[in-house]
């Protein structure tokens, strides 16, 4: 089974390198990093390592990924951020779950082994409040609603109905994954401190993909 590495990119030369450099070379993987605008040498440093580079003016979590899922070749498409705070090294071990445990959808669940150093407590607080309401919604059990990094096969991508281009896509592939009666599992990882500039905007994005959630479920 080819496996294909979904890296959304805003300016993230810091980390971009080290982020490639992570993922196990034994699993001969696709590298495929959407890029939006990046001012600094995101873009270079990833095609000197070999990533296939997409270039995504139009800005948006969910617009990057819908992007990248659109221009992947690989039967199992892992995602994760460019600013080293998910384990890709662990990626080869997470896609042998998948195969092994004949599963069609992992997501990563960052707050169970958190180092509570990584993640202030107005973060922590707005992910339990995101997730719980997602649970109750929707009648998940899902931990950590907000987790970037997801291990799925390609194939589940036509059945699942992912209406948002923002943050809240995060929230929304999950809660399609898991409705549409495939086969799910939420993995604990060690989450890190991330490298470069934040991008998320804590209060408009935890507002927004909590509005989200009450769109999805009564429009």
């Amino acid at each position: 089974m080819k496996v294909s590495v979904v890296i959304p990119t805003i300016n993230e030369e810091e980390s971009i390198g080290q982020v490639m450099d992570e993922i196990p070379e034994e699993l001969d993987a696709e590298v495929v990093v959407v890029d939006s605008n990046s001012k600094d040498r995101t873009v270079e440093i990833a095609q000197e390592k070999d990533a296939k580079i997409i270039n995504e003016p139009r800005l948006g979590y969910g617009r990057a990924y819908k992007t990248g899922f659109e221009n992947v070749s690989g039967d199992i498409i892992v995602t994760l951020d460019g600013d080293l705070t998910y384990p890709a090294n662990k990626i080869k071990d997470f896609v042998d779950m998948l195969e092994n445990e004949k599963l069609d959808f992992i997501t990563c669940d960052r707050l169970t082994r958190l180092d509570k150093d990584v993640m202030s407590l107005k973060h922590r607080f707005g992910n339990w409040v995101l997730s719980l309401t997602a649970n109750i919604l929707f009648g998940v059990k899902i931990r950590d609603s907000q987790s970037g990094m997801w291990i799925f096969r390609k194939n589940i991508l036509d059945k699942l109905n992912l209406t948002s281009d923002e943050m809240a896509f995060s929230e929304e592939i999950k809660i399609e994954a898991w409705k549409k009666g495939f086969r799910c599992m939420e993995i604990p990882i060690e989450y890190r401190m991330r490298k470069g500039e934040a991008k998320l905007m804590s209060w408009k994005h935890g507002v927004s993909n909590l509005l989200f959630l009450f769109r999805k479920k009564f429009r």
